[in-house]
């Protein structure tokens, strides 16, 4: 969307002042109350003179039923370009975060602390999400067979992540020990979705080499063994709670809630707006052209990597009438806590 028209230095003020007022009241503002707070000693009649002007612009917005003005999507735009970066996190809050991670050696347990921190921190809604690459490639896999038709997988990855899965088979420990020493040795260092594409296409060439191995490797393969459905794009979502409060409509809420259960359309949502490619934090308002129940929401995120390779995301989603400047601090303190952490236990 484009940019809205270039403002003067005292449209700059005042839309500040008013953008500032409703976040932190939820009230329209009216010129009065700017009036009180102004500096400059500028006029109720001087302000609504400034404030009809940013309305003509399309930077504020008129409730039917009230006389002061509320910020616009666009208004929230270009309140955050404004802002400098240079705001520092509290002792409170950098306490917090610094608790929270004490002791945490991998993505998993990274990402799980992250959306509770950020949620904790924000009263809105904490996300993280972990994606498969070549740190959370395979490490080695183990089978053992636990019984009659049950047969325990267990996946260790490069960054630590463990995974089991129990599996319906009837296979000897032998055969299955032979598996494994297939996988360890031929696919140590793959990432999940690499491994099954070679798997498969060697399942198709080489059968008739490794006849009774590559059965077993096949049944194990078919029945999710190496998959990473769970893993691969691991979600945590916390702080659904916290939008409860703030909005009055119950069937928004109700959409709202649906669409924070439905994790795929979150990382969705992280997918078409963090760019594994950005360095500073982004602030995304309008999420409705993703997922239109969230209307007048917004999202505050950036990647997570370790050294120059992209992990995950994490994020904040709240209400247009966010904290802007402290939760892009908490988000670039926590992604940068996370390239420090992670690569500090490898």
């Amino acid at each position: 969307m484009p940019p809205g028209p270039p403002i003067g230095e005292r449209e700059r003020e005042i839309l500040t002042a008013i953008v500032e007022t409703f976040i932190a009241t939820g009230e329209p503002v009216g010129s009065r109350t700017l009036a009180r707070a102004n500096r400059e000693g500028l006029s109720p009649a001087t302000i609504r003179n400034v404030m009809s002007d940013l309305a003509d612009s399309g930077y504020l917005e008129q409730p039917h039923t009230s006389a002061g003005r509320v910020p616009s999507t666009e208004a929230y735009r270009y309140y955050v370009e404004q802002l400098t970066g240079k705001a520092r996190l509290s002792n409170s809050d950098e306490n917090i975060i610094q608790e929270s991670f004490h002791g945490v050696s991998d993505v998993q347990e990274f990402m799980e602390r992250t959306s509770h921190v950020l949620s904790l921190i924000s009263h809105n809604v904490g996300v993280a999400v972990a994606i498969e690459g070549p740190k959370n490639a395979l490490e080695h896999v183990y089978f053992s067979r636990l019984g009659d038709q049950k047969v325990l997988a267990v996946l260790v990855t490069r960054s630590g992540l463990v995974r089991d899965r129990v599996l319906r088979l009837d296979i000897s420990q032998a055969d299955l020990d032979a598996a494994a020493r297939f996988l360890n040795e031929n696919f140590r260092g793959w990432t999940m979705e690499a491994m099954r594409i070679e798997l498969a296409r060697r399942l198709e060439q080489e059968r008739s080499e490794y006849d009774r191995l590559m059965t077993s490797v096949e049944q194990l393969y078919k029945q999710g063994a190496l998959a990473a459905d769970d893993g691969a794009q691991m979600v945590y979502v916390e702080g659904a709670a916290n939008l409860v409060a703030g909005e009055q409509d119950r069937q928004r809420l109700q959409e709202l809630l649906k669409t924070l259960e439905e994790k795929q359309k979150i990382v969705g949502l992280l997918g078409a707006y963090l760019d594994a490619k950005q360095e500073a934090v982004r602030v995304v308002i309008g999420l409705d052209q993703t997922l239109p129940s969230m209307r007048n929401f917004v999202l505050i995120g950036a990647p997570a990597r370790v050294g120059g390779e992209v992990m995950g995301s994490l994020a904040v989603i709240g209400p247009t009438r966010i904290d802007y400047e402290h939760t892009m601090t908490a988000v670039s303190y926590i992604a940068r806590l996370f390239d420090k952490i992670l690569n500090e236990s490898e």
